[in-house]
């Protein structure tokens, strides 16, 4: 499991007339726990940041879209 990725619980009430939905993911991006930057923070190679979308590891977040699974 991911460090950034939190779960959390949710109520299920005795008359929901949902499905239950035991447990729900969400992300706490990185920039909330730096608060600010440090003097020669660690940085990725160009082409390697490019892909990453940030120059810096730390802030560095990779997002899996849950919305595109089971389509082809």
């Amino acid at each position: 499991m991911n460090s950034q990725e939190r779960v959390w619980a949710t109520y299920r009430g005795p008359f929901d007339p949902c499905p239950p939905v035991p447990f729900k993911t969400y992300v706490v991006p990185p920039n909330q726990f730096i608060h600010f930057q440090p003097p020669g923070l660690p940085q990725f190679p160009l082409s390697e940041a490019l892909k990453a979308g940030t120059l810096w590891p730390a802030l560095f977040s990779p997002y899996e879209s849950k919305a595109g699974k089971g389509r082809v």
